[in-house]
């Protein structure tokens, strides 16, 4: 198994003739944990689709360019998905709102929207079930439809759907919008909890507040291309903050835990 989870070399992504990533080269490592961070619509929802195998660079023969996967160059998309577990907004809304708690988690070793007809959950299945639920707290509505959830129960059954695989890599697209501050510091910690005990996590997000204590690399995108790429101590001032979103902002630090607001 190749130590890289994410090769890029000079990949572009074009959508109606405009470039959505230009030219990016980027590593991460299997292993490692991360957080890529910029304004709405400066490419890093496209990034995850790169990462899901959802969208695939632009044919660029002006330079030499190559994507890998973990070290797959056209990797097979149901063995990445079982590979990569994802946590998005969109996904959210493409389920039923009378799936219950427990399809939905049970379909995430489908791939699917739902468990259907001819899907066979076995009993090892329903074990995994019942234990990732349990570790995101939410084993007392297995049987409840998610239109009865609240926003952060929602999220929760994601994530349980998202680790019943046993991902190499988890990856959380804006995990946090919409959650109170309350919620959101039980978030930090649960994904703190999940690194220590072995997930790696990519996380996409505009507000510096959602980046747990464990993740310390920091990667910025602006217009679609790198803009700067290191540790959190090192990227997350008021000079480089400002410059990434065009707008005085003052970047504060307590325990680890990183706010930003306009001046």
């Amino acid at each position: 198994m190749t130590d890289k989870a994410l090769e890029l070399r000079n990949v572009s992504v074009v959508r109606d003739g405009h470039r959505i990533l230009d030219r990016v080269s980027l590593d991460i490592s299997a292993g490692e944990n991360v957080a890529i961070i910029g304004l709405n619509g400066s490419g890093k929802t496209t990034l995850l689709k790169l990462l899901r195998g959802d969208v695939f660079p632009y044919e660029d023969d002006e330079c030499e360019h190559y994507y890998r996967i973990f070290g797959q160059e056209r990797p097979n998309i149901f063995e990445l998905r079982g590979m990569m577990g994802v946590v998005s907004m969109d996904l959210q809304a493409k389920f039923d709102p009378a799936t219950t708690v427990r399809e939905v988690i049970g379909s995430g070793f489908f791939g699917s929207l739902d468990v259907f007809r001819g899907m066979t959950v076995t009993e090892p299945m329903e074990e995994l079930i019942r234990l990732r639920a349990e570790e995101m707290g939410i084993e007392d509505l297995l049987q409840r439809e998610i239109e009865c959830l609240s926003l952060g129960e929602m999220r929760r059954t994601l994530i349980a759907r998202a680790l019943v695989t046993d991902p190499k890599v988890l990856v959380l697209d804006e995990p946090m919008t919409g959650l109170d501050i309350v919620m959101k510091s039980k978030f930090r910690r649960m994904f703190d909890i999940l690194i220590d005990s072995g997930v790696c996590i990519i996380m996409i997000t505009h507000d510096l507040t959602d980046i747990p204590k464990k993740i310390d690399r920091v990667i910025m995108i602006r217009d679609g291309k790198i803009y700067a790429d290191g540790k959190k101590a090192e990227l997350l001032n008021d000079r480089v903050v400002s410059a990434l979103y065009g707008e005085n902002i003052v970047v504060e630090s307590t325990d680890g835990i990183y706010r930003m607001h306009m001046v």
